[in-house]
Formats: structure tokens, C-alpha cells, sequence
């Protein structure tokens, strides 16, 4: 409930503070005292967008703070969703700096504009004639039957699961277009895979066949310079082998004189050993060596595949390659793979919408339960607000389309006269009839959930005499279970309240500003009683004050 409002700079209103009651408050003042600014102010703490216009003195920055207690609201788990601190008793402020930018702050806590909204319906609803629009909204009307239904975890399980379903249908789409898609693709996909799979790439392999070409295409070459280093290695006369046999017998001679020729023909032996090593490698490569012109036409066959391949695919190693055939391998078991892939999909979203349908159908039947309780119950409301005629039909048909709440189609329809005809509310129903029917349902809704502050802006326009005691009875039988606010022109009406608060404007050093002001038992008369005769007040008005107060 609103414990407290605060609101300074704003409009006509230089510092305002008032304190609320629980119970049923009532708000009267003359036409243009400044009721509409104090719904103004009240607005945005629940998030309505700031105007600089709003400022007062437009060299000070607007403060608008209301305190609430939310302790029996459950709220918990819808502040911790919008990243708010929460608070049995919470502040929400905002402001308005001069140069237009605005602030609001929930305990503190700075919050975006989206938050606040959502935090402040759950906090206060206000309620004005130009507020029965929504009775011709097909969500609200669904609002009012699931609420006396108790739909509401039933409801919430079911958007889970149209969550789940719709995400899934997304999938079965994503995986059609890429099937349609691969299939163009798969059969090119498949010849690119053969190509790579018949080439039998390895890594490293490139550099070996290039190896592999260059000796085979130059064999003769190769041959000739072998020969030349055998024979330079082992000629009887000049051969290196010779002559470092040689070498090492001198110095076999001189090792024993000294240490240092000893080191000399340890080097010289270490030498004669590698070039023994060298000879013989060289005697098997001529061994060994021959020209093959078929191995050299199946290298060059093969290095011209890899070349062709590494051009068709702009790459210039074989891994490169060898990632690609890869990747082809993958694009093609997918698409043989995908019609499998698709069923099993559909099987899912079978099962999924069965879920549904089943949700769907107990949503259904907790609504077709509750409608003639509905219909009772704002059929003797309204007869008890001058429409004893006011008969309701509405007609809920299970359909075949999922909405976000079920998969119900909704007709409530309306006749205000007796024998008339039957129409959609917003053509079978006046403004009046609007606002006495609206204020029947928020009486019904409040005997099945806790409601947020209701604040009614002057819904008894174009109402009086018995009515308006029958409006006034709802608003205070409400209020036995919630904060209800009455802004009112009707002593009828003002007379129920508990607390009284007169919204007046008064000039100060020749600046006009409004005021609030709570009235205590006597001023209470006098302000009905002027209500009831005008300013002039007469002994039958006072009289009268006091006989609806009593």
C-alpha cells in the first residue's frame, strides 16, 4: 500500500507531503484545485516519461518520493528480476534536473524507466474512465476469467512450454532451409570428396614427391658426378682415400715423438674413417641408381593432382587440403543424415504440442467453469449500480491456434435493457455503463487476489443520488482488503471514506500553488456539505453532511 507521498517543484505544487491510511481514502476539491496534478506527480513515480514543462521553478530540480509497504505483495522475485534492491517498505523516487534529464531510484538503487513501469503496476492502478478501454481488450477480458479461475501457474507453465514448442518449430524451419539448401550442394559436395579422397593426401608428402621428381628427372646428371667423386675418392694413384692412408701412415711415425703429431693423427684417422663411410655411400647410391621413367611419369602425375587440387581450392599446403576433405566428409554425412535428423524432430514437436494441448484443454475448463460464477456475480453488482437489466453472455471455444495464454477464442457480449439485443461491449455500452461495469469487476477481482493501491479518478462522473451510494458501498467493501483511493465530486461517495483529504489552490505573495490538506471530523462536514449546496451552505446541507457521515 501507499504509505506516503512527497512532492516538491512540481506544477503548481511548491512542497507537498501527505501521509496515507489503509482503508478506503477520499480526495475532493473544485474543478482545476490540482487533483489531476497530483496523479501527474503520481504517475511518474510509475514511470511515466518526464516533461520540463512540469517544473515549477525551472532553476530547481523536481522531487517526487513515494513510500510504499509491499510486504504482503510478493514482490521479491519481480525486483531481483529488474535488478532492484528489495525493501518491506520501499522508496521510489524520481527526479526532474532543469536540464530535462530525469532520475528515478527504487531504495536507492538507480533503474531505467522499463523497470520502474513494471514495478509500478504492481504497486498501484489507476483507474479513470478513459481506463475502460481496456474492457474491450481481448487479454484483459482473459485477465478477469483466469484470475477466478486460478489459471495462473497453470498459465505460466503453459508459456513455458509455447516457449519450448516455438523454439523448436524455429529449429525444424532452420533445418528444412539448410535440407533444401544441401541438397543442392550435396551432389558437387560429393565429387570435391572423391577428388580429395582418391588424391590420398598425407601430410608432408609434397615435399618428398618434389624430392622424388628432381632426382628422377635428372638421373644422368646425378650418375655422372657420382662417378666423378668415386673415382676421386679411390684412384690407385691420386685417390683421396690413397692419399689420406698415406697421410695417416706418416703421421703413425711421428705420434710417438710428440703429443701434439699423435693429435694430428687422431684427426687424420677420424677423417680417412668418415671419408671410408662417404666411398661407400656413394658406391651404393650408384648401385642403387637408375632411371625409371614410369615412377617419374606416376610423381609427376601426382604432383600435377595436388597442384590442380591446391588451385581449385585456393590453398597452398597439403593440411589445408586435407581440412577441407574434412570438412566435406562432415557436409556430407549431415545431409545424408539430415531427413533422420528432420523426423526426429517433428516426433518432438509432436510430443511437445501434445503437452500443449493437453495444458490448453484444463486452461479451457477452468475458464468455462468459472464463467457463469463470473456472470452471476457482475450481473448483481451492476443491478445493485442502476442496471438491473445488464445481462452478460460470453462464450469461450476451445480453437485450434496456440496463443501466448491457451488456445481459447473469446466472445462477451452485452445488453443493458431488458429485450435488447446482445453486442460487443464497446457498441452495447455507454461511458457510464463502462465505468460501472469495470468497477464491478475490480470488485470481483478483489475477492480473489491481492489487487495493487487502487486509485478510482473520478469513475462516478454522470452518476448520483442511489447509485452513487451503491458505488460508494463497492469502494469501501474493497476496501477491507485493499488501499482504495477515491477521487470524487460525489458526497455520497465521500462521505464512505475513512480519511478525507481536500486538494485546494491558494495564492502566496501573489503566486498562485496547490495544496492537501487532511480534514478532521467538522471540516469533513463543511466540505460535503458545500459539496452538497455549494459555498453558501444552508442548515439542510449541514444537516445532510452529517447524516452521510453518520
Amino acid at each position: 500500500m501507499l504509505t506516503s507521498l512527497s512532492i516538491q517543484n512540481y506544477a503548481l505544487i511548491d512542497d507537498l507531503h501527505v501521509d496515507f491510511n489503509n482503508g478506503l481514502s477520499i480526495i475532493t476539491g473544485e474543478t482545476g484545485a490540482g487533483k489531476s496534478i497530483l496523479l501527474g506527480g503520481l504517475s511518474l513515480i510509475l514511470g511515466k516519461r518526464a516533461d520540463l514543462s512540469n517544473l515549477k521553478d525551472t532553476s530547481q530540480k523536481c522531487i517526487i518520493e513515494a513510500v510504499f509497504d509491499v510486504s504482503n505483495y510478493n514482490l521479491k522475485t519481480l525486483f531481483e528480476s529488474e535488478d532492484c534492491d528489495y525493501e518491506d517498505i520501499t522508496i521510489i523516487r524520481r527526479e526532474i534536473l532543469p536540464s530535462g534529464k530525469s532520475r528515478a531510484f527504487v531504495n536507492d538503487s538507480p533503474v531505467n524507466l522499463n523497470s520502474l513501469q513494471i514495478i509500478g503496476e504492481q504497486l498501484i492502478d489507476i483507474h479513470s474512465q478513459h481506463q475502460t478501454l481496456q474492457l474491450i481488450s481481448n487479454e484483459f477480458q482473459f485477465q478477469v476469467i483466469d484470475v477466478i479461475a486460478n489459471n495462473n501457474n497453470l498459465l505460466e507453465q503453459f508459456k513455458s512450454e509455447l516457449k519450448e514448442y516455438n523454439a523448436l518449430q524455429k529449429e525444424l524451419k532452420e533445418l528444412q532451409n539448410f535440407q533444401a539448401d544441401a541438397i543442392k550442394e550435396h551432389d558437387y559436395n560429393i565429387f570435391l570428396l572423391n577428388e580429395l579422397t582418391e588424391a590420398n593426401l598425407k601430410d608432408g608428402e609434397l615435399e618428398l614427391l618434389e624430392e622424388e621428381n628432381e632426382t628422377l628427372s635428372n638421373v644422368e646428371d646425378i650418375k655422372e658426378k657420382l662417378s666423378e667423386s668415386y673415382q676421386l675418392l679411390n684412384d690407385e694413384q691420386i685417390g683421396i682415400l690413397i692419399l689420406l692412408k698415406n697421410l695417416k701412415n706418416n703421421f703413425q711415425k711421428l705420434k710417438d715423438y710428440s703429443s701434439k703429431y699423435e693429435d694430428l693423427y687422431n684427426r687424420v684417422e677420424s677423417c680417412l674413417i668418415e671419408m671410408d663411410d662417404v666411398f661407400d655411400e656413394i658406391d651404393g647410391m650408384q648401385e642403387s641408381l637408375e632411371a625409371d621413367p614410369k615412377r617419374l611419369e606416376e610423381v609427376n602425375a601426382k604432383l600435377l593432382r595436388i597442384n590442380n587440387l591446391m588451385q581449385k581450392h585456393s590453398v597452398s599446403e597439403i593440411p589445408e587440403l586435407i581440412d577441407i576433405k574434412n570438412n566435406l566428409e562432415d557436409k556430407v554425412s549431415v545431409t545424408e543424415n539430415l531427413e533422420g535428423t528432420i523426423q526426429n524432430k517433428k516426433t518432438e514437436i509432436e510430443t511437445k504440442k501434445g503437452q500443449l494441448d493437453t495444458k490448453a484443454k484444463q486452461i479451457h475448463d477452468n475458464r468455462t467453469d468459472v464463467i457463469p460464477v463470473l456472470i452471476e456475480q457482475l450481473q448483481s453488482i451492476l443491478g445493485s449500480l442502476g442496471m438491473p437489466n445488464a445481462q452478460f453472455k460470453i462464450d469461450c471455444q476451445l480453437g485450434d491456434t496456440f496463443y501466448f495464454n491457451g488456445k481459447d477464442e473469446l466472445s462477451i457480449l452485452f445488453s443493458a435493457n431488458k429485450g435488447g439485443q446482445f453486442n460487443e461491449l464497446k457498441k452495447a455500452a455507454s461511458g457510464g455503463e463502462l465505468s460501472r461495469i469495470m468497477l464491478a469487476i475490480k470488485s470481483v477481482l478483489s475477492k480473489y487476489i491481492k489487487l495493487p493501491t487502487i486509485i478510482f479518478d473520478e469513475i462516478d462522473t454522470g452518476v448520483s443520488g442511489e447509485i452513487s451510494n451503491k458505488m460508494g458501498d463497492i469502494m469501501l467493501l474493497m476496501s477491507k482488503t485493499m488501499q482504495v483511493i477515491s477521487i470524487t465530486h460525489l458526497p455520497q461517495i465521500a462521505a464512505k471514506g475513512h480519511t478525507h483529504f481536500k486538494v485546494f489552490k491558494e495564492e502566496v505573495n501573489e503566486v498562485t500553488r496547490t495544496n492537501l490538506m487532511k480534514l478532521n471530523h467538522d471540516e469533513r462536514i463543511v466540505e460535503i456539505a458545500q459539496m452538497l449546496g455549494g459555498i453558501e451552505m444552508s442548515s439542510s446541507a449541514i444537516a445532510h453532511a452529517k447524516e452521510l457521515l453518520n
